[in-house]
C-alpha cells in the first residue's frame, strides 16, 4: 500500500488530523482518549503499508550519539509556535532546520514577525517540507540516524510509533525521500519493533538505555506490535537494525506517565550520565535511585569503567509539588545541536542551578535556556525541548572517541592520551593539544597510529597543583577535520595533578572513612560508611587513572571493610575510587 493510501485509510476516522498551523490544540504527548478507537485501523494500515527497507541491513551498523556532528534538525510545526521559533533561531547557527508543516508561507511569516525575540532575519537555512503531521512530538516518531560500517553511508531507522497517528508515523519516509537518505524500518513482521525516540539514548558505540516501556509495548500486552517479543527478542532486533549490543533496560518510574527516559536521564558523552534528582523519598526519587544503584553496580561504559554520574535538580511546581501532583519538570530533556545545547527552563531559582551544572559539565558549549513553563506551557503535556526535536547526522562523519583522563598524583611519568579515530577515507593525521591554562595557548603533539584505529600521544608530566586542559584533532585522508570535544579549543577535557598528602581527600570523607595502613606493603583495609553507601564499586587506579584492580562491586559489607592484597601490584602510587549512587569518591593510597 502506498503512503497516500495508507493515510487515506484512516482519514475518515482520525480526529484532529488537520489543524491550522498555529493551533495550540494539538494531540498530547500521551495517547488522547479518543485515539484508542483508532488503533485497529492504524494496525491495519501498518500491515498493508510497506515503509522503508524492512529486512535488517546487510552490513554492520552503528547508531549515532546525540553529541555527534549533525547536519539538520527536524521539527513538526503543529503547536507551541513560540518555542519552535526559538529553537529555529538558535539551531540556524549550527545546522539546517527542516520544518514539516501544512502551510510553509504561514510558518515563514511567523518566523519573520516580532513575537518571541523578534524576526529571524536569515531563513536561508530553513527547508519547509509540506507534509501532513498529527503532532509536534517529532522525537518520538521520526527516525534515528545510523551509519553503515560505523562511519560510512548515513541511513535512517524508523520504528513503529506507539500512537495511532499515521501521518506522524510516515514522516521518516517523507523526509528520507526529500533528503535522499535511505530508510530502514522495523515495521513489518518478523522484524517489527515498537519504540519511541524519547525512550532511547545511545552512546554511539553500541550501548543504549531505555525504560522497560520497550518491553511492555513489544510483549504480549502491546497494542501495536505484530510479533510478541521477550527481552532477548527486543535485543536481537536492536542489534540487527541499530548495532546495539549492550542494551540497558530499566524499570519504569511510577509517576512518569509516558515512561520516556529523556524525562529524567541523558548521556552527555560515552561515560557521563546526567540524571535528575528529586528530594529524598519524593515522587519518582526512590525508584530512580534504585535504578541508578543497579547501573553503578552492574553496568559499565564502553570503556569498561563505571559511569560518571552528574545529578541535576528536578524542579517543583510553584507550590512546591512534584509528580503526580504537578508536571514532570526536567533539565535532562535537552538537545545537542553541534556546539549549542538547548535546555528547557522553568523558574529562575531552579534554572540558574540547572544551567550552571550543564555549563560546568559541557565547557565551551553555548547553553541556551528556552522557557517551557509559562504561556507556552509545553511541559504540562509531559514533554519539552528534546521531545520536539530530532537530529539527522552528517553524511561524512569523522568519529573520535576518547576516555578522559582523571585526576592523578603522578608527577614523573607522562600522561598517555589514547583516542579511537575513524573516517571512511582513513585518517591522515591526528594531534593532541594541551595547555595548563583553560584559554590556551595550546601546545600540539603528533599522535601515533597504534593500529586498529587507535592513536596515542602523551602529555609531559606536570608538577603538583597543575590543571591540564586538552583536546584531540584529526584530519582524514579526504581532508575533513574534526575535534573532540566538538567545541575545542573553547571546550576541553581536563584533569588535576594532586598533592602528596597521604590522608583522605576531604571530598571523599563522606563515603571513604579510612584507608589503613597507608603506606602499605601488602595488605590494606579500605573502610567505607555502609549507612551512607549501601552499594558501591571499589577499585584501585594507577598513577594515570587506569584501573589496576577491581576490589569489589555490590552491597557494602555490614562493617564497611574491604581487605585488599596489594602484593601482585607493581610498586607505586594508587588511588582508591569508590563509585556509588552518590557519584565518585577518591582517596589516595600509597603502596611502596
Amino acid at each position: 500500500m502506498s503512503t497516500s493510501r495508507y493515510l487515506a485509510l484512516l482519514a475518515s476516522v482520525f480526529l484532529g488530523a488537520v489543524t491550522p498551523a498555529f493551533a495550540q490544540e494539538s494531540l498530547p504527548h500521551s495517547m488522547a482518549p479518543q485515539e484508542r478507537a483508532l488503533i485497529p485501523a492504524y494496525r491495519e494500515g501498518l500491515l498493508q503499508g510497506h515503509r522503508g527497507e524492512i529486512a535488517p541491513p546487510p552490513f554492520a551498523v552503528r547508531t549515532m550519539a546525540e553529541w555527534e556532528e549533525v547536519e539538520s534538525v527536524v521539527i513538526a510545526w503543529r503547536s507551541f509556535p513560540g518555542i519552535l521559533k526559538q529553537i529555529v533561531r538558535y539551531a540556524l547557527d549550527e545546522c539546517r532546520v527542516i520544518i514539516a508543516c501544512d502551510d510553509p508561507a504561514a510558518v515563514e511569516a511567523y518566523l519573520g514577525n516580532a513575537e518571541y525575540g523578534g524576526p529571524i532575519e536569515d531563513l536561508s537555512g530553513v527547508t519547509y517540507l509540506t507534509a501532513d503531521i498529527n503532532s509536534i512530538w517529532s522525537r518520538d516518531y521520526f527516525a534515528e540516524s545510523i551509519y553503515a560500517n560505523e562511519v560510512d553511508s548515513l541511513l535512517l531507522l524508523d520504528w513503529i510509533y506507539n500512537r495511532p497517528r499515521p501521518a506522524d508515523d510516515v514522516l521518516s519516509d517523507v523526509v528520507g525521500a526529500a533528503e535522499g537518505i535511505a530508510v530502514y524500518g522495523t515495521t513489518q513482521a518478523p522484524f517489527d519493533l515498537v519504540h519511541t525516540g524519547g525512550n532511547f539514548m545511545c552512546d554511539g558505540a553500541g550501548t543504549a538505555f531505555s525504560s522497560a516501556l520497550v518491553l511492555d509495548e513489544n510483549g504480549p500486552g502491546g497494542d501495536f506490535n505484530f510479533t510478541v517479543r521477550d527481552e532477548a527478542g527486543v535485543n536481537a532486533v536492536m542489534q540487527q537494525f541499530m548495532g546495539i549490543d549492550h542494551y540497558i533496560i530499566m524499570p519504569t518510574l511510577p509517576f512518569d506517565g509516558i515512561h520516556h527516559i529523556d524525562m529524567h536521564m541523558k548521556l552527555l558523552d560515552e561515560e557521563t550520565l546526567l540524571v535528575g534528582e528529586f528530594p529524598v523519598g519524593v515522587s519518582d526519587g526512590p525508584q530512580l535511585e534504585q535504578n541508578l544503584v543497579t547501573i553503578m553496580n552492574e553496568e559499565v561504559s564502553v570503556f569498561g569503567d563505571p559511569y560518571r554520574m552528574v545529578r541535576i535538580p528536578m524542579p517543583s511546581s510553584t507550590g512546591g509539588q512534584y509528580p503526580p501532583s504537578a508536571s514532570y519538570r526536567t533539565f535532562a530533556n535537552n538537545v545537542f545541536l553541534n556546539r549549542t545545547v538547548l535546555v528547557p527552563t522553568y523558574r529562575t531559582e531552579y534554572d540558574t542551578i540547572g544551567l550552571r551544572i550543564l555549563g560546568e559539565q559541557l565547557p565551551g558549549y553555548r547553553i541556551v535556556g528556552i522557557d517551557c513553563d509559562s504561556d507556552q506551557n509545553i511541559i504540562s503535556q509531559s514533554g519539552a525541548i528534546h521531545c520536539i526535536t530530532k537530529t539527522i547526522g552528517v553524511r561524512d562523519p569523522l568519529l573520535i572517541r576518547h576516555q578522559r583522563l582523571v585526576d592523578t598524583y603522578e608527577t614523573s611519568d607522562p600522561y598517555a592520551v589514547e583516542a579511537y579515530i575513524r573516517h571512511r577515507s582513513g585518517i591522515e593525521s591526528a594531534s593532541l593539544f594541551w595547555s595548563t591554562n583553560a584559554g590556551g595557548p595550546f601546545q600540539s603533539l603528533p599522535m601515533v597510529d597504534q593500529g586498529n584505529d587507535s592513536w596515542m600521544a602523551a602529555i609531559p608530566a606536570q608538577p603538583v597543583g597543575t590543571e591540564v586542559y586538552y583536546y584531540v584533532q584529526a584530519t582524514s585522508i579526504s581532508g575533513k577535520q574534526q575535534v573532540r570535544p566538538m567545541v575545542a579549543p573553547e571546550g576541553w577535557w581536563h584533569f588535576r595533578v594532586l598533592g602528596t598528602s597521604t590522608g583522605i581527600d576531604p571530598e571523599a570523607a563522606e563515603v571513604i572513612t579510612d584507608v589503613f595502613p597507608n603506606p602499605a606493603a601488602s595488605i590494606t583495609c579500605i573502610q567505607l560508611d555502609p549507612s551512607n553507601t549501601p552499594a558501591a564499586q571499589v577499585e584501585l587506579l594507577d598513577a594515570i587513572g587506569r584501573r589496576a584492580m577491581l576490589v569489589a562491586r555490590g552491597p557494602v559489607p555490614a562493617d564497611g571493610r574491604y581487605f585488599v592484597d596489594l602484593t601482585a601490584l607493581p610498586s607505586g602510587t594508587y588511588q582508591v575510587m569508590v563509585t556509588s549512587a552518590k557519584g565518585r569518591s577518591v582517596a589516595r593510597l600509597l603502596h611502596l
